[in-house]
């Protein structure tokens, strides 16, 4: 009888430190929620207040009772917000699918072609990350310069087509695919083109399907590159679109329609990643595990 108190009060005890622990860590996790969301709550919060009662507001005011939608209209038909979606999409589209076809194939040639010096080349291609980006963005702008694409699209994407990350990603990727499988499909008289387009690609999709998805956002949030090498309005993006709006359009005094063009400009990549989370968390640490 003792016996089964004993174990009754060790259950409980067991149930009772569990209890404390979730409570404690969906409280730290509630508390950091907040503090991350706050930042999207306030610029959606503004982008529904008119101009007078904003700048009538001595003390912020965490809340609104007459919401408006003027600021979304005003953000389309103040500035061209239209015509820097395009740029963006546009831009992000040809980007990815030019990245794509780049990192697919090096990193099939660094997973499976067998040739002379592959490991010191690959490792040499890796200390390319160790360059600071900004020396990198020097030589890209010189380069575009001398070339006379500064203010065209092929100037934007040209730097971006490649990542040493993605390809290193996608290689270790390539890497859990058996090589009996590819001394195989050899013997069978595959090509190697046939190969990877048959059987690499399609067993890697969800890490190929991750990199598109994070390099899309990469090029929509790209901000640096676009504002240098563009200075005609007809090239900007929504990233150096929003500062030109800043400089030159409503968005110095109109502070809600000014944060209603970024939640219009947010809006995409919030759905994207609401959608695709899952993929990208299971392609990122695919792509990291080897065995």
């Amino acid at each position: 009888m003792s016996t089964n108190n004993s174990y009754l009060s060790i259950e409980k005890k067991a149930r009772r430190n569990y209890l404390i622990r979730n409570i404690i860590t969906y409280t730290l996790l509630g508390i950091w929620a907040l503090i991350v969301l706050f930042p999207f709550y306030w610029m959606l919060l503004t982008s529904v207040k008119s101009y007078g009662s904003y700048n009538a507001e001595y003390v912020p005011k965490f809340f609104t009772l007459s919401p408006t939608l003027q600021n979304y209209a005003d953000a389309f038909t103040q500035v061209p917000l239209a015509r820097y979606f395009g740029n963006t999409l546009i831009f992000a589209l040809i980007t990815t699918a030019a990245m794509l076809v780049v990192i697919v194939l090096a990193a099939f040639a660094f997973a499976r072609l067998d040739f002379k010096g592959r490991n010191p080349l690959f490792s040499l291609f890796l200390s390319l990350m160790m360059i600071p980006n900004e020396l990198v963005i020097i030589t890209n702008f010189v380069t575009i310069t001398n070339l006379g694409l500064r203010n065209t699209f092929t100037g934007l994407i040209l730097p971006s087509i490649t990542s040493v990350f993605y390809i290193y990603l996608l290689k270790e990727n390539f890497e859990q695919i058996p090589e009996e499988l590819y001394k195989a499909a050899k013997v069978d008289g595959t090509s190697d083109f046939k190969y990877l387009m048959k059987v690499m690609i399609p067993i890697c999709q969800p890490t190929i399907v991750t990199i598109a998805i994070l390099k899309i956002i990469e090029c929509w949030n790209s901000y640096v590159w676009p504002r240098l090498i563009t200075d005609n309005e007809k090239y900007f993006l929504v990233s150096n679109g929003i500062q030109a709006i800043r400089e030159n359009g409503f968005g110095r005094e109109n502070i809600p329609a000014m944060m209603a063009a970024v939640v219009v400009i947010s809006v995409p990549l919030i759905i994207l990643f609401l959608i695709f989370h899952k993929k990208i968390m299971a392609g990122v640490s695919r792509g990291g595990t080897k065995g």
